[in-house]
């Protein structure tokens, strides 16, 4: 596998782990307690940040190269850049679900739930297609030359929770994921 496939990949892995956080709080709100509200902020706030400002334009890079290359790739690949925006506005929906809940607003149970389930739902799925249909098409279509467009095409940011050092805002965050990863 070559290096901008497993720098993706990944990414994607990473986001997983993130996705499984946010669901285990989800589901302490489902049954009626209350959840760790800073922590599922602080999983949205990374959500709304890395990946839509730096992985997803990447994606979209990879996606003008990939239906350049297979034709047969283009509805799917119009579907995945379509899903970018929908994630962008169910990232933010939630989120803000989160900061009514967090300044003790008014918001309801369902509110919250059904934000959460839209976003879970749709990038679970959305990492899944990628991860099955364009990430191996990619490895075998694309050449050095259109990776090194992909890089100059799209942003380079500093990955501020999985990145060597984390910010100190997703301190705790990085801390909930190592324990998450511990053995039973």
């Amino acid at each position: 596998m070559n290096e901008p496939i497993a720098a993706w990949h990944a990414d994607h892995v990473n986001f997983g782990r993130l996705l499984g956080l946010l669901e285990k709080q989800v589901a302490v709100f489902h049954a009626g307690e209350r959840p760790d509200y800073e922590l599922m902020l602080d999983i949205m706030s990374y959500l709304r940040h890395y990946p839509d400002r730096f992985h997803h334009p990447r994606e979209d890079a990879v996606f003008a190269r990939l239906g350049a290359r297979d034709a047969g790739l283009r509805a799917q690949i119009n579907r995945l850049t379509q899903e970018h925006r929908v994630l962008a506005t169910a990232g933010e929906a939630l989120l803000e679900r989160l900061n009514e809940a967090i300044d003790e607003q008014v918001v309801t149970r369902e509110a919250i739930e059904a934000a959460a389930a839209t976003y879970l739902v749709y990038y679970r799925a959305h990492l899944a297609a990628e991860e099955k249909d364009i990430l191996p098409r990619a490895a075998e279509l694309l050449t050095r030359e259109d990776w090194a467009a992909v890089a100059a095409a799209a942003p380079a940011g500093r990955d501020p929770l999985f990145g060597e050092e984390a910010e100190e805002r997703y301190r705790e965050l990085r801390r909930q994921i190592a324990l998450e990863a511990r053995p039973g």
